[in-house]
């Protein structure tokens, strides 16, 4: 006996039609043919299947007519599902299940007897992979992740050739449906890390996750007002393949380009690829202008502020530091006004059309600041310090960390000016406080600056040549820390 999802096939026509209405969404598509002299109910959604695939594989069909001519009408429902010429074919035990798939983009055939089972022939919109803005590297692949979870799975698949590595298929939300994939490396991973993760998106009740990845983090770390990302993500196939290898936890939802990379840390959100794609010595040296480039993005206002207002505080031999005309705006305030019109003009570029984009840059950088200038609003060194510490925030690999390193920039600001020194150093013990505080996934966030781990803190300073033995994190607690096989 074959299981039978319902009684007839009008009955499943029934069924769809009090699920998507008649006439009420034309890409809800049902229709009645004929395949070996048999009446099968076809239903899918238009734009998500394969058409050409659709109408070969049925044409190939009818061909093989004789060789079903005879038998019963349960033999020619056990035929239609062991000769179909296609290999991706599930039978249907669920009402639900039903609706998934139909709304997933496979093609569903009833039977006359309402035996239901699905052909895969999706075809999802979207673009080819390429080269993430975000993540560019003058050296190495061009292809990134899209927003197709098959396209990102199959990138992956192809730079590790092994059959430890493992997609675990999750489904979350009550009416979005969203295609969830954990991947990870078998034998690599930790499993309370990976237990972790399928308990909260177990526990993961939402209509819907349209902003995808992001909610997706918000929810698993229960983020509220933190400003620090708790996930690392990425664009690049190669970056996830690197860290599935290190025993990390990748997480890829549906029509996102970005994928999750768990558990990490502050030091994971300033590593680029562009440092293994150089020789060890030139990766050590990029580096370690990153690490000092993000450090005095986030000192270096607040800290030429506090010389400028503090000149007890200031040697003899660099006096000079400080505005040589104060104007008739307080240096805070030209500060804060001059950081935040920086953060202002980045919004209005990225929602500037693309061939405009660069003349209001130009516009904005030039006129509207030289014309500050002049009118006595911005001294010339507020502009020149703005600058450079906007510049070394857009060095920041992470644009999550980029933004919250501006964050507590202004907070050190705001305490520095309303307490001069004490507040200053106030901030950065708080600051630091703040961030070995924190333990997502049980992970401390400075690892291994706190707890300090010398040979760990030592590659993180250091690219070591590939040939060095280098053994996966301590945070990923793998059970199986050595890489060397």
């Amino acid at each position: 006996m074959t299981t039978t999802l319902f009684t007839s096939i009008r009955e499943g026509e029934r069924w769809f039609i009090n699920q998507f209405g008649k006439g009420e969404t034309f890409d809800a598509t049902s229709r009645l043919i004929h395949l070996w002299d048999k009446e099968v109910l076809l239903l899918y959604m238009n734009g998500l299947v394969d058409g050409e695939v659709l109408t070969t594989l049925l044409t190939e069909m009818q061909y093989r007519n004789e060789l079903f001519k005879r038998g019963t009408s349960e033999e020619t429902d056990h035929a239609m599902m062991e000769y179909f010429p296609y290999h991706a074919l599930e039978i249907v035990e669920t009402e639900d299940q039903l609706a998934k798939f139909i709304l997933s983009g496979l093609a569903v055939f009833i039977m006359r007897d309402g035996f239901t089972f699905t052909l895969d022939v999706r075809s999802y919109p979207g673009r080819q992979p390429e080269e993430p803005d975000t993540e560019k590297v003058i050296r190495g692949s061009r292809d990134g992740f899209t927003e197709n979870i098959l396209t990102n799975t199959t990138l992956i698949r192809r730079r590790l050739r092994t059959t430890d590595l493992r997609f675990e298929m999750h489904e979350t939300s009550v009416k979005g449906k969203t295609d969830i994939v954990i991947a990870f490396l078998k034998g690599a991973v930790n499993e309370e890390h990976l237990h972790f993760v399928r308990e909260r998106l177990d526990q993961l009740k939402t209509d819907g996750l349209t902003m995808t990845d992001k909610s997706l983090e918000e929810f698993l770390f229960k983020q509220g007002f933190h400003p620090m990302p708790f996930v690392r993500y990425t664009e690049r196939a190669d970056i996830c393949a690197a860290h599935l290898l290190e025993g990390h936890i990748a997480i890829i939802v549906d029509t996102s380009p970005s994928v999750i990379l768990v558990p990490v840390t502050l030091f994971h959100h300033l590593q680029h690829a562009e440092e293994y794609r150089q020789a060890p010595l030139i990766g050590t040296f990029i580096r370690a202008v990153r690490f000092i480039g993000t450090s005095f993005s986030l000192v270096m206002l607040p800290f030429w502020y506090l010389l400028s207002t503090e000149k007890q505080f200031v040697p003899s031999a660099i006096k000079y530091i400080g505005p040589n005309e104060w104007g008739d705006v307080p240096l805070f305030v030209q500060l804060l006004l001059a950081d935040v019109g920086i953060e202002i003009l980045r919004m209005a570029a990225i929602h500037t059309p693309t061939p405009l984009s660069t003349a209001m840059g130009l516009v904005a950088a030039i006129v509207i600041g030289q014309v500050a200038i002049d009118v006595g609003l911005f001294s010339s060194e507020v502009v020149l310090y703005v600058a450079v510490s906007a510049i070394l925030t857009f060095a920041i690999p992470s644009f999550e960390l980029s933004i919250t390193t501006k964050v507590f920039r202004v907070f050190l600001l705001v305490l520095t000016a309303l307490f001069g020194a004490p507040g200053f150093f106030i901030g950065l013990a708080i600051t630091f406080y703040y961030l070995a505080s924190l333990k997502p996934m049980n992970v401390p966030y400075l690892w291994p600056f706190t707890p300090f781990f010398p040979k760990a803190m030592l590659r993180v300073l250091i690219r070591f040549p590939m040939t060095v033995d280098d053994p996966r994190p301590f945070i990923t607690k793998s059970p199986k820390r050595d890489r060397m096989s």
